[in-house]
């Protein structure tokens, strides 16, 4: 007896095989050319700044028209804005999560210096973009570099609050403890830089300056005395 249905076998093959349509397939086409683009920027950004960088030479690099990049971004600088936001945003949860595991100071600077060190090991490129544009000649990736640098002192001021230390402490002297935090986190991450270039201190050197750099803002903290007049 014939177990088939009176549906030709090969009638509805292509929907059962699990085949993308055609709408996905260009959409995945499409996010893999925004991938390309954003890595060619890197990989050309790691001698020269942004601002001497053209869109044409990041379309070639990936093989497409200054048409096709225009479909992805509107112009270098957006790629840049990008490309900000895509560095800082792993760095800015390895370091929130720290913050927020961890209560004893020893073991948060123990985690803090870590993590950025790996974080710089893992992400040359990414840092180097981020040190060298921060103040550099292309103002929308400026301003948004510094805007995520706020955005993220605000958060790390956040958390800190909720420690017994903080108890009386203004906002305006929180703010200011976040963005301590955040500036020496920028400036350890251009010195890990450094010393994986061959550069200065070696990171071993680096690590040991950091976790003492960061207890000494950690005793300070313990004798602060916030102005409330």
């Amino acid at each position: 007896m014939s177990t088939t249905s009176g549906a030709p076998s090969g009638a509805s093959s292509g929907a059962q095989s699990g085949a993308p349509p055609a709408a996905s397939q260009r959409a995945a086409q499409k996010a893999r050319t925004r991938r390309a683009l954003l890595d060619a920027g890197l990989a050309l950004l790691e001698h020269q700044s942004l601002s001497s960088l053209g869109l044409r030479e990041i379309a070639r690099a990936v093989g497409v028209s200054p048409t096709a990049f225009y479909r992805h971004f509107h112009d270098v600088a957006d790629l840049g804005v990008a490309l900000v936001e895509e560095s800082l945003d792993g760095l800015r949860e390895l370091i929130r999560a720290g913050l927020a595991e961890y209560g004893a100071d020893a073991d948060r600077i123990d985690h803090a210096v870590d993590a950025l060190a790996a974080h710089v090991r893992a992400h040359p490129e990414h840092v180097r973009f981020l040190v060298r544009e921060r103040h550099g000649g292309v103002a929308p990736v400026r301003q948004a570099i510094g805007a995520q640098l706020d955005g993220f002192a605000e958060e790390v001021a956040g958390v800190l609050e909720r420690d017994e230390i903080s108890r009386g402490w203004t906002r305006d002297d929180l703010r200011m403890l976040g963005e301590t935090y955040v500036d020496h986190m920028v400036m350890t991450a251009s010195a890990f830089l450094e010393a994986a270039q061959g550069e200065g201190p070696d990171e071993e050197h680096v690590a040991r300056t950091a976790r003492r750099q960061l207890r000494l803002i950690s005793l300070g903290r313990r004798h602060w005395m916030s102005e409330t007049g």
